[in-house]
């Protein structure tokens, strides 16, 4: 059974992380905590994240500053972060949160289903993402590594071909979700790059079968 995806939640009020843990709640998450931008990129360095809930206004290093160093590492730099504000922020904080790399901008009070349709399809992209990586090093093991004795291609393409349909699926799905306005345009992007993924696994296999 695979990890759940885990979400990190950036902010420095108290009250702000147990709503936002409340609100995550009914997902198939874990929601990790970081009380200031320093606690985030420490966090970083350990654990793989789905998303980042980042609020704006914190003392110290501001959810700026914490964008910008996140999208500074090579480890880090391609997790989504959407920031979170209060709705009387400065006019050009949604610029400035867009501009810092925020892939979505949300102020306070958000909806609460919103904020999970937001992150469900987060999650999901990343869960796929994730498949499509352990499609791909199946293949290449197919292809580069001698299989053991009693195991051959009947056996294995049979399964590498359920899996990497079953990615299809869900990317045919994440489509059209997206196309329906059911996510934030700019999945369009990252849904294009997995798309190709898929099609350059999906040639790899069919020159095996």
């Amino acid at each position: 059974m695979p990890d759940r995806a885990k979400i990190l939640l950036v902010d420095d009020r108290e009250e702000n992380l147990i709503a936002l843990e409340a609100i995550l709640s009914s997902l198939d998450v874990v929601a990790i905590r970081a009380r200031s931008g320093e606690e985030a990129l420490k966090a970083l360095l350990s654990i793989d994240f789905a998303l980042i809930l980042l609020d704006v206004r914190m003392p110290g290093m501001d959810g700026f500053e914490t964008a910008a160093h996140i999208k500074r590492r090579e480890r880090t730099r391609n997790i989504p972060i959407i920031f979170l504000t209060v709705v009387d922020s400065a006019p050009d904080y949604a610029f400035r949160g867009y501009a810092a790399g925020a892939v979505d901008y949300l102020t306070k009070p958000f909806d609460p289903w919103v904020l999970r349709a937001k992150v469900s399809v987060f999650v999901e992209l990343y869960n796929m993402n994730r498949r499509l990586t352990e499609q791909a090093s199946l293949l290449r093991e197919r292809l580069g590594v001698e299989l053991p004795d009693g195991v051959g291609g009947a056996e294995v393409l049979p399964e590498l071909s359920r899996r990497l349909r079953a990615v299809e699926d869900e990317l045919g799905r994440m489509g059209e979700l997206v196309g329906k306005g059911n996510g934030s345009v700019t999945l369009a992007g990252p849904l294009r790059e997995l798309s190709e993924r898929v099609l350059h696994l999906r040639a790899g296999f069919d020159a095996l079968s």
